[in-house]
């Protein structure tokens, strides 16, 4: 028999504890933020592609824009000319105001406790008194007559109070009941107010915000349209690619996703365009109706979008691309049967 050469027999390593294997947990919280990764990378490359083939095509792209832009610049103008609209009428409800005459046997310590008592009323926002001799100074200022006026031995015009009711121009009804309420006092001869006036200026208001929402409709289906068939001629130039794709396994999603992106970028530079078309309007209209209003003796300044409602503009037109967009995708990817 052969020696064994002790030398050579090695010793087992002993067993020592071993850590809790953590490599699993890492590789999966790990494999999770991989995923996030890339799926913000792919959505960003198809973000900046799907831009860069806008660019490509830039006479295309131009006319595409400039058309929505407009359509755009178009609800967005009526939209601010309703605002500028509804200005002016809050500056023309102090002509809406009530006159009460009073009867001539009323004093002005009278009067002046009626006014208080008038100034108490919810549906009233300003109460002025104005006296005899405050009357007939403006009588001999503004009429002419004053050397008529002066041979008169007394003083004919009686007191006036002056009623501003509250939201003038919201309901006619509550203006001809405050009037009667006011009628009814024992110191009131008779009160007068033109409602006619107050008709009219209503139905201007409500006729123009009605035509400012049907604008809107119109306008934002015309803006569907349009690039809705800008995506579905895209979508029948590119059809060998998407034919391909669909061949080697791609989701309906994944096909979808540069179109949405277009869509998403032909409204967004929309909306910036017709913001800009608006502002650039607003600018030349800016001078001459100051001017105007200048020459009346009024301070009406024109009214601009709001850094919310310019907010507000731009996503709206983002989302009608999109909309677009994906309502002619999944029309088209069924009919032509690649879905």
């Amino acid at each position: 028999m052969k020696r064994i050469n002790k030398n050579r027999i090695k010793k087992d390593p002993p067993i020592r504890p071993v850590k809790q294997d953590t490599r699993q947990t890492k590789t999966a919280g790990g494999n999770f933020l991989d995923k996030l990764t890339a799926y913000r990378d792919l959505h960003a490359h198809i973000l900046f592609s799907s831009l860069g083939r806008l660019v490509a095509s830039p006479f295309t792209s131009i006319m595409t824009i400039a058309v929505l832009a407009i359509a755009i610049s178009l609800a967005s103008g009526f939209y601010i000319l309703v605002v500028n609209l509804q200005q002016l009428t809050g500056n023309l409800e102090a002509s809406n105001q009530i006159s009460l005459f009073l009867r001539e046997d009323v004093s002005d310590a009278h009067a002046n406790k009626l006014a208080d008592s008038i100034r108490q009323n919810e549906g009233v926002q300003e109460v002025k008194l104005i006296t005899k001799e405050q009357a007939l100074t403006e009588f001999k200022t503004y009429s002419g007559f004053g050397s008529a006026i002066n041979a008169l031995e007394k003083n004919p015009l009686p007191v006036v109070i002056e009623v501003l009711p509250k939201n003038t121009l919201d309901d006619k009804q509550k203006l001809t009941t405050l009037m009667e309420s006011f009628q009814q006092s024992p110191e009131v001869d008779f009160a007068q107010m033109d409602l006619q006036w107050v008709e009219r200026l209503q139905s201007i208001v409500a006729l123009a915000l009605l035509f400012a929402n049907l604008l809107f409709v119109l306008l934002g289906g015309a803006v569907l349209f349009i690039i809705g068939n800008t995506i579905r001629l895209e979508l029948h130039s590119r059809r060998e690619e998407v034919v391909i794709a669909k061949l080697v396994g791609a989701t309906n999603g994944f096909i979808q996703r540069p179109f949405l992106y277009s869509g998403f970028w032909i409204g967004f530079i929309a909306g910036v365009s017709a913001w800009f078309i608006v502002a650039i309007v607003m600018l030349i209209l800016r001078g001459s109706v100051e001017k105007l209003s200048g020459l009346y003796e009024g301070s009406f300044h024109l009214v601009f979008l709001s850094f919310s409602e310019t907010l507000v503009l731009i996503a709206v037109s983002s989302a009608l691309g999109v909309l677009g967009s994906w309502a002619v995708l999944v029309c088209q990817l069924h009919r032509t049967r690649l879905g």
